[in-house]
């Protein structure tokens, strides 16, 4: 009877954990045959160094990175689920979560809801295997800057390499090759005043970017089927 009492009690605890994860980060952890998989949101913009405005929709890199390490060495997670609709944002922080994101050990699959935009495209191919849903769209540009910045050799080297490491980062963890991915970028025909390519559900799976068009379903058993396999390969 006091074994039921706790069992009840503890899912209790789970239960409202997970509700208040849900209202203050979007997160929320599922369970299903004894595997835990950890769903962390990344929407609006991509908040970095500078502080947005309050009523801008931000991901604050500072509150992810932490998770994102707390996830790796926790023994009670045993997957991320990554959903995405970012139209961006600052660069070097969409870079830094991508990168970590890309280096945990536990299985990952990501999903693009809405968009993923800019900055949003390394964070998307940072799982090792990623869905998009057939309305969502992705644009795909170089790294932006004014004519005031543009015009210091020294900030405009910065720039150019910071775009070589997104190029870079999207070659390595997508199927899309570098020369494709840069002609993609710098295509003047599709954004009116500015370059780069937007690009629609299967046409980033076409493109080699996303691996595989899906929902929320199709994720979540991609999941738990990698999680499956990981624990194989880990007794």
């Amino acid at each position: 009877m006091e074994k039921n009492i706790k069992i009840h009690d503890d899912k209790k605890k789970d239960e409202k954990d997970n509700s208040q994860e849900i209202k203050e980060y979007g997160q929320v952890t599922m369970e299903k045959d004894n595997d835990r998989i950890h769903c962390l949101t990344i929407i609006g913009q991509i908040e970095g160094h500078v502080c947005l405005p309050q009523q801008n929709k931000t991901t604050k890199y500072e509150h992810i990175l932490p998770q994102l390490a707390s996830i790796e060495e926790s023994d009670d997670i045993d997957g991320l689920l990554l959903l995405l609709n970012t139209v961006g944002g600052d660069v070097e922080a969409g870079l830094a979560i991508a990168e970590m994101i890309a280096s945990l050990s536990k299985p990952t699959v990501s999903l693009v809801l809405g968009g993923g935009h800019s900055i949003g495209v390394p964070l998307a191919v940072s799982a090792k295997y990623s869905f998009i849903v057939p309305s969502s769209t992705m644009t795909i540009h170089p790294v932006r800057m004014s004519g005031t910045v543009i015009g210091v050799p020294q900030t405009f080297e910065y720039f150019d390499k910071m775009q070589d490491r997104i190029v870079d980062f999207i070659t390595r963890n997508s199927k899309i090759n570098r020369d494709r991915l840069k002609k993609l970028m710098l295509d003047t025909g599709q954004l009116a005043k500015d370059v780069g390519t937007i690009v629609v559900g299967e046409e980033a799976v076409d493109e080699g970017i996303i691996d595989e068009l899906g929902g929320i379903d199709k994720a979540i058993n991609k999941l738990y089927k990698m999680i499956e396999e990981y624990k194989k390969e880990d007794i």
